[in-house]
């Protein structure tokens, strides 16, 4: 009998999907090695050869649905910089970040089972197994939604490096293009919050913490030192709160002023509901 522990066991050895394990295992009758040898006759198997090597190259698919509703972003590694600027693999990673747009995803395995023209995407997983010789998968994913918003995306020269962005208002299309400016200002600036009001309470105590001893260390008494660390707490907020930094276009503007400017085209106040940022091999 084929157990849960023997599928995860031959992927663990593989790199191969959940459900090509599971089949390999049943027409190997459970034997390991034989189901190694049945994946790799497959393509999918030639993992098994390189599951410790490191991913560090591959793409971030970003895509948006027509009317802004729907978004979604993806990390699909590779071994090389050669496969991941060859077309069939932008293909794949393309057919990969569609999936997701049009499907509410919970796992990796889900994306692979899908259908297109015919085959699976585990089977087109496979054949790029295969093809190229290299450990290739699908690293994270994430889904966006909203009903009476808008979504925007930016991908970044290369496809390295792409931002969703939401606010909670029906975008035109000069206000989707200041969205897009956002979405790119958090590529560059890597924010750690939309506002103050995100501002988590553990983030704040381990700033000012950090300030504190600074200040100590640079001989202030403690009762002064505390003062100081809530005046520097004020840089931070600056630094890492999306709608207080500097605009990256326009440094005379904040994003804030950018938000305004979006509200002006949409008629009404707006905020930025959230924002997505994925940076090939970052966790």
């Amino acid at each position: 009998m084929v157990t849960a522990q023997m599928v995860k066991d031959l992927r663990d050895k593989t790199g191969a999907g959940m459900a090509d394990c599971k089949k390999a295992l049943d027409e190997a009758n459970g034997d390991m090695n034989d189901a190694i040898d049945v994946l790799r006759k497959r393509g999918a198997a030639s993992a098994a050869k390189r599951a410790d090597r490191s991913t560090n190259e591959g793409l971030i698919v970003a895509k948006t649905s027509a009317d802004g509703k729907t978004a979604a972003i993806v990390e699909i590694n590779c071994e090389t910089d050669f496969v991941a600027r060859n077309e069939e693999f932008m293909e794949f990673t393309s057919q990969i970040g569609d999936a997701v747009l049009n499907n509410n995803f919970s796992s990796v395995d889900q994306i692979l089972a899908v259908n297109i023209g015919g085959k699976t995407l585990g089977d087109l997983h496979n054949e790029m197994l295969s093809k190229f010789s290299e450990r290739i998968g699908i690293k994270r994913f994430t889904r966006v939604e909203t009903s009476s918003g808008t979504i925007a995306a930016y991908i970044h020269a290369g496809s390295k490096l792409a931002v969703l962005l939401e606010i909670n208002a029906v975008a035109n299309e000069k206000a989707t293009g200041l969205m897009r400016d956002i979405a790119m200002q958090v590529a560059a600036m890597n924010p750690m919050f939309i506002d103050r009001s995100t501002v988590n309470t553990e983030a704040i105590d381990k700033e000012i913490e950090i300030y504190r001893e600074q200040a100590i260390l640079e001989g202030k008494k403690p009762e002064i030192a505390e003062r100081v660390a809530v005046g520097r707490l004020e840089k931070f907020y600056q630094e890492q709160c999306l709608v207080e930094q500097s605009f990256v276009k326009d440094s005379s503007k904040t994003i804030n002023d950018v938000v305004k400017e979006i509200s002006a085209e949409v008629g009404s106040d707006i905020k930025i509901v959230s924002f997505h940022r994925y940076f090939l091999g970052a966790e």
